[in-house]
């Protein structure tokens, strides 16, 4: 019995220790303790520095972060959960130090997928790492795109449950369902959580065609219900992140919004969503998909790929006259990429066997998901095209539920990285293993050798029709001109480019040709009897994963490995000049960051140890937003930076890198009570007013609030101070002679900060487009904001209970799995 045990799982420790070989051996250098230098990390953990301090002092994270962007949510960047699970990612990755876990995971969970689809384990090998090491992933976690990894690491074990549950093994469907629901949507990354549910519902569409066919109405009813049940319980133990998220998304970017800015000009708008234009910055042309096959077709893989002295846009220029080291020198500057990012971080890279394969599995395929992956996979590679096939995706971006809350179509590829090895899997298993396999690949040769055929002959075509231009043209030729003001440089430039992009793409249809020749060589050799089945997938995967591995390194090598010591030296430690701004012991202030780098990625800085005006987050307050673009991304007005309270202005020397300090006595502290309010019509009016009001005397509120916001009887012996600032709660005293209005230098955000005068709950306003107001009667008052969002409250009670029910159906449907398979045996 124990033998016969072993026996069936040997294979499966096989394969879980080729991952972790597979996995240390790309990994090496987190073995030796070093971490990689990951931006985005180094700039989420500077938000969030002061989340952790407060933590430190108080236990727990709070729940507003007022170290960026004048104040947000804490919960968008980390806070406080309540569960009875434990750290299941560390469970999953064998308590593997980062990144050899994210590629561990990511087999482990495809390989559960690959069984579920009942595959041989050598097929879900292959499969398993051909998904986890596809490029895309190297790309995002040596950038730092955490989340997006842990959720696409996921997206399988999510699969299977769902291919469990309608191949009508319901109770192990239902324990990795919900496992699977609970993991991805928990990884918090919204946009490939969304991407998946496309998949399942191609997927599903695709089952339920075939259910109704065979009138199976009662597996209908169980499928669904189980599928329903297992989704509900993962997501209501996200319910924290999820209703937390939801709320604050409607008031971002995100959300739409109400006025449009162009310069100084602002005009009235009303969207839903992000704009068009900003959600579709990062669209692929229309060819540019076939980088999932073919790696290097649009240009050097690696972030700074130039051309070099062998450029045909050197021999170009020097034809013409040009002195070969000016050639030399501007075709160095000159990327190599051309497609249609603005920028090209790496490409998704798939394998070209598992594509090939996946080609012919849409060809050959008996499975009901045939027509679901193939269904999803086109409409990924649809949006992948974003602003270069408009009529397609503005009808999704308008009319797809949530859809116009993502941005960078090009992401979409995430879809065939999860279903390509998928397809490849069914057709390595169904063309070398199923029964009477290799009667059936005699009988289909013709049609692999004409969808083969096929796919060489659209290549070559693509090869000749192509007019090799990238919309990088435009800008070169405005800006190259000779000494007569002509544009024959840059014409020139354009020319030798577009011939530079003619031998990429050539080569590599040379290297697709090479790739389909040794996949019929093998099929041949299969049928001929010289190889085993088992021997031909090896090799297919032996080639994948090494084929994988080469380029994987040019994104995530030694070089990016550093000592702990060394990363936080380079990211985390004091200059002096903000030991300078640390010796003011007021208790609340803020700083700007004036310098070259301000807004971007690198304005993390400041949050790490000062409150800041900027900061590092991809969804920004749609209200601070609109004051960043209308007077802080030019030259600042100095009327935005005193009423944000910013009592110490960064600047940065051009020459030499330096930074220094420009204080800012004008800065009109944390509240002021001001001599009249002014009265305006909508958000647009709002807005523009800022610029053009003393707001040290005057507040803008608009008409619609006017009941809230009596004119005040404004004396100079009244007065209103700060008294306490402590992330959730702000305390301040005021001594009103008369009838006053007070601005409090915080960012409103209307979901959970309440307002208390002397005790009570009072109502107060939207002011100079992003601050509070309140209006205070005479008298002696004690004022306290308090930030309490019921949505907090709410999350935290159903993602406790959630997490019971979880524990309950995952291992509820383990037990009762291996109970009726033992009644089987």
């Amino acid at each position: 019995m124990k033998n016969k045990l072993f026996a069936k799982a040997l294979p499966h420790i096989i394969a879980i220790l080729i991952f972790l070989i597979v996995s240390l051996l790309f990994c090496k250098p987190a073995l030796e303790g070093n971490v990689l230098g990951q931006d985005d990390i180094a700039g989420w953990k500077g938000i969030a520095q002061n989340a952790f301090d407060y933590k430190a002092v108080h236990g727990q994270f709070p729940l507003w972060n007022p170290n960026l962007f004048s104040g947000m949510p804490n919960f968008l960047i980390v806070m406080n959960g309540k569960s009875i699970l434990p750290d299941l990612n560390a469970v999953f990755g064998l308590g593997l130090p980062e990144p050899i876990n994210f590629f561990f995971i990511a087999c482990i969970c495809f390989y559960i997928l690959c069984l579920a689809l009942g595959t041989r384990p050598i097929v879900g090998i292959v499969a398993a790492l051909a998904f986890a090491f596809s490029t895309y992933n190297p790309v995002i976690i040596a950038t730092g795109h955490i989340t997006k990894m842990y959720a696409l690491c996921y997206t399988p074990l999510l699969l299977a449950g769902m291919i469990l549950t309608y191949e009508k093994k319901y109770w192990l469907g239902l324990a990795v369902t919900t496992l699977g629901t609970y993991m991805l949507i928990g990884a918090n990354h919204p946009q490939i959580s969304y991407y998946f549910f496309l998949i399942a519902a191609c997927v599903t569409l695709a089952y339920l065609v075939n259910w109704i066919r065979k009138k199976e109405w009662k597996h209908i009813a169980l499928a669904f219900g189980i599928t329903l049940v297992a989704a509900a319980t993962g997501l209501m133990t996200n319910s924290l992140s999820l209703l937390t998220t939801t709320e604050y998304s409607k008031a971002t970017m995100r959300g739409g919004k109400s006025v449009s800015i162009d310069g100084d000009k602002v005009q009235a708008a009303n969207t839903k969503g992000l704009d068009t234009s900003y959600a579709f910055q990062y669209s692929l042309m229309k060819t540019e998909p076939l980088v999932t096959m073919m790696p290097n077709a649009f240009g050097n893989v690696t972030p700074t790929g130039r051309l070099d002295e062998n450029s045909a846009v050197v021999k170009k220029l020097t034809g013409q006259g040009v002195p070969e080291n000016s050639a030399v020198q501007l075709a160095g500057n000159l990327p190599s990429y051309w497609g249609g990012l603005e920028f090209s971080g790496g490409v998704p890279y798939i394998g070209i066997f598992i594509v090939i394969l996946s080609i012919l599995g849409f060809v050959l395929l008996r499975h009901p998901l045939r027509w679901g992956l193939l269904a999803a996979s086109v409409l990924a590679i649809l949006m992948s095209w974003g602003k270069f096939f408009p009529g397609f995706n503005v009808f999704l971006f308008e009319h797809l539920p949530l859809y116009n809350k993502f941005r960078a179509p090009s992401m979409s590829l995430v879809i065939l990285e999860l279903l390509f090895p998928v397809t490849a899997a069914l057709t390595m298993q169904q063309l070398f293993f199923s029964p009477g396999a290799k009667e059936t690949l005699k009988a289909n040769f013709k049609k692999i050798l004409y969808t083969l055929g096929g796919v060489a002959g659209v290549l070559a075509l693509l090869y000749v029709a192509m007019d090799y231009g990238s919309p990088i043209d435009q800008q070169i030729l405005s800006t190259n001109f000779d000494g007569s003001g002509k544009d024959t440089i840059g014409r020139l430039i354009v020319s030798g480019l577009k011939s530079d992009r003619s031998g990429m793409f050539g080569a590599q249809v040379l290297r697709t040709f090479a790739f389909l020749a040794l996949m019929l060589g093998l099929i041949w050799l299969y049928l001929k009897n010289v190889l085993k089945p088992a021997i031909v997938v090896a090799i297919l995967g032996l080639v994948t994963l090494t084929d994988l591995l080469l380029l994987d390194s040019k994104y995530l090598n030694e070089d990016l490995y550093h000592s702990r010591d060394d990363v936080h030296t380079s990211s985390f430690s004091k200059t002096p000049i903000d030991d300078e701004i640390l010796k003011d012991k007021s208790i609340h202030y803020r700083v700007y960051n004036a310098g070259q780098d301000k807004f971007s990625s690198s304005d993390y800085r400041v949050s790490i140890f000062h409150k800041a005006i900027g900061g590092y987050h991809p969804a920004k307050l749609r209200l601070y937003q609109d004051i960043m673009e209308r007077y802080l991304y030019g030259n600042p007005n100095p009327q935005v930076l005193n009423m944000l309270n910013t009592k110490y202005i960064l600047t940065t020397d051009p020459q030499n890198g330096q930074q220094a300090i420009i204080p800012n006595p004008s800065a009109y502290g944390p509240c002021w009570l001001v001599k009249n309010i002014k009265l305006v019509k909508d958000d647009t009016e709002e807005l523009q007013a800022v610029g053009a009001t003393s707001l040290g005397d005057t507040a803008i509120v608009q008409q619609s609030l006017a009941s809230l916001a009596g004119q005040p009887q404004w004396d100079s012996a009244s007065s209103i101070s700060l008294t306490k600032f402590d992330n959730d709660v702000v305390e301040y005293s005021a001594s009103c002679n008369g009838p006053q209005f007070a601005v409090f230098s915080e960012v409103y955000y209307p979901y959970g900060w309440n307002a208390y005068v002397d005790g009570k709950k009072v109502d107060y306003v939207r002011t100079d487009y992003v601050l509070r107001g309140l209006s205070l009667p005479a008298g002696k008052h004690a004022i306290r904001f308090v930030f309490e969002p019921a949505s907090y409250k709410k999350g935290i009670t159903l993602s406790y209970t959630g997490s019971f029910l979880v524990v309950l159906l995952v291992l509820g449907g383990l037990f009762m799995a291996i109970r009726e398979k033992k009644k089987e045996g």
